[in-house]
C-alpha cells in the first residue's frame, strides 16, 4: 500500500515554511524618514527644479545646468540638516531675538561660502563661465543668492518651531484646563446634603424597632440614590429614566420622614426616558424645592419631565414663594448656583433656567402673580441637545 500523504506539500532542504518577508512598499518607504526629512526632501527638489532653470539662462549650456545642480542640491540638503542640529544644540526654543539672528545670518554665510566654494570648484575642472559675468560677480552674486536661500529656509524653520511650541503649550493648557474643571464637575456631582444623608439615616434608625419593613424600604432608596450619585464619577451623562428614578427614590426618603406633611408627585413622558441628560442635574432643583417650600401645612411638590419642541423641560413645581432677594435663593442647600455652574459647562448656550411664582393648583396660570395671590413656585429648565460630558 501506498504511504498516505503528508498534509502539506513537501518542503525541500532548508525551507522553514516561514514565508520570505515581503519589500516594503513604497508607501512605507516615504513615511521612514519623518517629516522633516519629506520636507526637505520636497522643498529641495522643487528648488532644484526652479535653481536648474535659472542656471540654463546663465550660463546657456543644458550639461552645465544640470551638472552644477546636481552637485548644489545635496550640499544644500545636507548643510540645512546640520544647520537643523545646530539650531537644536545652540539656539532651542521658539524665540528670536537679535543675537540669535545675527548667528543665522553667520551661520547662513557660512553655508553660502561653502556652495559657491563647491561650484567654483566644478567650474574650474569642467572649464565652465557665465557669459558676460566678471569674474567678481561670479562670486559675489551667488553668495548674496545663495544666504538668501539658506536665510529664508533657517526663519522658516524657526517659524515653524515657535509654531509648533506655540501649539504644544496651548494643548497642555487646554489639558489642564480640561482637567481642572473635570475635577470641579466630580466636586460638584459628589455635594450631597449632609443634613439629607443624616436624617435619612436617623430616620431609618427610629423605624428599624417598630416598623422594620418600611426601614428595610427607606434603606433601598438611600442605596439606589447614593449609587446614582457616585457613579456620576464614571458616568457622567445618564438616560432620563435613571435620572428621575433617583429623584424618586430620593423623594420616598423625604416622604417617609415627613409623612402626611409631604406630598409629591412624578411624572414622565415616556418618549424622553431614553435622552441623555448630565447625572445628578435635577438634585439641586429637588433640594431647593424641600428646603425653601412651605412645610407649615402641606409641602406639595411635583416634577413633571416633557419635550418643549425638541427641547427637554423640567418642571419642578412646589408650594410655597420665591426668597426675597436673589442672593438668599442661592445661600442653601446645593444651590442653585452649582445648578447654573453645572448647565453652563454641560449645556453652554444651549439651557434656560427660571425661576416663577404662580397661582392656582398645579401651575394653573403661570404668569406672574400679584402678591398675596402667590402661592406656588415653578423652577423651569429648558435643556438643549445632548450634555457636554466634561469627563
Amino acid at each position: 500500500m501506498p504511504a498516505p500523504a503528508l498534509h502539506g506539500a513537501a518542503r525541500g532542504p532548508g525551507m522553514t515554511g516561514v514565508p520570505p518577508p515581503s519589500a516594503p512598499s513604497l508607501r512605507g518607504l516615504w513615511r521612514w524618514p519623518g517629516p522633516f526629512a519629506q520636507a526637505q526632501i520636497i522643498g529641495w527638489s522643487l528648488f532644484a527644479l526652479v535653481d536648474m532653470v535659472n542656471r540654463q539662462l546663465a550660463y546657456q549650456d543644458i550639461a552645465a545646468a544640470l551638472t552644477l545642480t546636481a552637485i548644489v542640491c545635496p550640499v544644500l540638503f545636507t548643510l540645512s540638516a546640520g544647520l537643523r542640529r545646530v539650531y537644536d544644540r545652540f539656539l532651542p526654543g521658539g524665540g528670536l531675538h537679535w543675537p540669535m539672528f545675527l548667528g543665522i545670518v553667520l551661520l547662513s554665510c557660512a553655508g553660502a561660502g561653502l556652495v559657491v566654494a563647491v561650484i567654483a570648484a566644478a567650474r574650474q575642472t569642467f572649464g565652465w563661465s557665465i557669459p558676460h559675468w566678471r569674474p567678481v560677480e561670479e562670486i559675489a552674486l551667488p553668495f548674496v543668492y545663495y544666504t538668501a536661500i539658506l536665510l529664508g529656509w533657517s526663519l522658516l524653520l524657526f517659524w515653524v518651531r515657535a509654531d509648533r511650541l506655540r501649539l504644544i503649550e496651548h494643548e497642555a493648557a487646554s489639558i489642564a484646563q480640561a482637567d481642572a474643571l473635570r475635577a470641579e464637575i466630580q466636586q460638584l456631582r459628589l455635594q450631597i446634603n449632609p443634613h439629607f444623608l443624616f436624617n435619612a439615616l436617623n430616620g431609618i434608625a427610629e423605624e428599624v424597632p417598630e416598623h422594620p419593613a418600611a426601614a428595610v424600604a427607606m434603606l433601598r432608596d438611600l442605596t439606589d440614590y447614593l449609587r446614582h450619585i457616585l457613579a456620576g464619577i464614571r458616568t457622567p451623562v445618564v438616560p432620563v429614566e435613571a435620572e428621575i428614578a433617583a429623584l424618586a427614590a430620593y423623594l420616598r426618603i423625604q416622604q417617609a420622614r415627613f409623612g402626611p406633611r409631604l406630598r409629591t408627585q412624578v411624572a414622565m413622558d415616556p418618549a424622553v426616558a431614553g435622552r441623555a441628560i448630565a447625572n445628578g442635574l435635577l438634585q439641586p432643583l429637588a433640594e431647593n424645592a424641600m428646603e425653601h417650600g412651605d412645610r407649615s401645612d402641606l409641602l406639595e411638590l411635583m416634577l413633571r419631565v416633557g419635550t418643549e419642541g425638541a427641547a427637554l423641560r423640567i418642571d419642578i413645581e412646589n408650594t410655597g414663594r420665591l426668597a426675597p432677594t436673589p442672593r438668599k435663593r442661592l445661600s442653601h442647600g446645593l444651590g442653585l448656583a452649582n445648578l447654573r455652574r453645572r448647565l453652563d459647562v454641560h449645556y453652554p448656550g444651549r439651557h434656560s433656567f427660571s425661576l416663577a411664582e404662580a397661582t392656582g393648583e398645579h401651575g394653573a396660570g403661570q404668569g406672574a402673580a400679584t402678591q398675596g395671590e402667590a402661592t406656588r413656585v415653578i423652577a423651569t429648565l429648558v435643556l438643549e441637545g445632548d450634555p457636554c460630558s466634561a469627563s
